[in-house]
């Protein structure tokens, strides 16, 4: 068969990446070695800007597996700081319930989808790549890497970097347990925190991040005595799944006949939450480029536009919490000045650019630190 865009791997970024080459009049296909449905140990937070890229293209998350969240709140020992986002919630999802609504939406616009469908090496030829699969030959105008953060098609394209700096790894576990705060709480603790995130109606998903020392889902809970009280007797809802090292680099998002998005085309770290919000815009970005018969090179640019405040203030935050009398100092100031937290969250979000922070707010987040 014959299409523009034959996409390998069927989360998040591929599905987006399907459904709005779908909309703009392009014939994709996805093909995912997993069979429905999948899962992914991650945080499950989808922020307000990443909500309303959902909401754009369509998407409708199951009731069953969303629940609104207002905003973050920090809690380091006794101090508290909580920000709430400007403009818009954002959602706490079960995983399995995101990729719900993103199979019925790429179904509904024609996308083709083929779950349990491994695939294997491509060539390039004069009218673009053959890519082979156990389901028979695709040849494709693009071929596209959305394979996550170990990514098949990033390696075997060359295009795989070694990522340099601290080794992170994640876990999660989902609990039956009502949600009890409309925030996504993340806790902190020496080297490690805890992101509690509600996850449907009644069910909470707990994630820890942190440098990976052996340690188990059971022993990283008990560094955080508040939530380990909070979750005392509660039932677990899911199996505990980890992964890592998150961090993640690519010498570039594009070659011959190939494009990355996605987790595919780099990742630092889950501490911003923004992982999905730049996996939909640098999809939107895309197809956008292909729909217009653009250079893959103006993919890069775009691609490195839409990523420099993600990894800005992920790589802040990450030398931040690497620093635990300075965090707790940042921490407190939050919880001094609400306001100061909440334009960062808002810049964070893709709901402010990053210089709404202004020299001012600036001013007031140092002057709460060196208090």
């Amino acid at each position: 068969m014959s299409v523009d865009l034959a996409i390998v791997g069927g989360g998040p970024a591929g599905l987006a990446t399907a459904i709005t080459a779908a909309e703009r009049g392009l014939r994709a296909i996805v093909v995912e070695a997993r069979a429905l449905p999948l899962d992914k140990p991650c945080g499950e937070g989808v922020m307000p800007a990443a909500v309303a890229a959902l909401g754009a293209m369509g998407v409708d998350v199951p009731a069953w597996g969303r629940a609104p969240f207002i905003g973050i709140r920090y809690v380091d020992g006794d101090v508290v700081a909580e920000g709430r986002f400007p403009n818009r919630p954002g959602f706490g999802v079960r995983r399995t319930a995101l990729i719900d609504g993103l199979v019925a939406r790429a179904r509904a616009v024609g996308a083709e989808l083929r779950y349990g469908c491994p695939s294997g090496a491509w060539r390039r030829d004069a009218d673009g790549v053959e890519l082979a699969t156990d389901g028979g030959a695709i040849r494709a105008r693009l071929l596209v890497g959305a394979d996550g953060l170990r990514s098949a098609v990033r390696k075997r394209a060359g295009l795989e970097r070694p990522a340099r700096g601290r080794r992170r790894f994640g876990v999660r576990r989902h609990y039956r347990v009502t949600p009890w705060s409309p925030f996504v709480e993340v806790y902190w603790s020496e080297r490690a925190e805890a992101y509690v995130t509600p996850a449907g109606p009644g069910r909470v998903g707990v994630a820890m991040l942190w440098d990976g020392d052996g340690s188990s889902f059971d022993d990283l809970l008990r560094r955080f005595p508040q939530l380990e009280r909070r979750l005392d007797g509660a039932a677990h809802d899911s199996e505990t799944r980890g992964a890592g090292p998150l961090r993640r680099a690519a010498a570039r998002r594009w070659g011959d006949g190939i494009a990355l998005v996605g987790d595919a085309a780099g990742y630092l770290d889950a501490l911003t939450g923004e992982g999905l919000t730049l996996a939909f815009d640098s999809a939107r970005a895309l197809v956008d480029i292909v729909a217009r018969g653009r250079p893959l090179t103006e993919y890069e640019r775009a691609y490195r536009r839409l990523s420099r405040t993600y990894y800005l203030l992920t790589g802040l935050m990450l030398w931040v919490a690497a620093h635990p009398a300075l965090r707790r100092r940042v921490i407190a100031a939050f919880a001094r000045r609400p306001d100061v937290f909440e334009r960062v969250l808002a810049i964070n979000a893709g709901e402010e650019p990053l210089h709404a922070i202004g020299v001012g707010g600036v001013v007031r987040l140092l002057h709460g630190v060196l208090r």
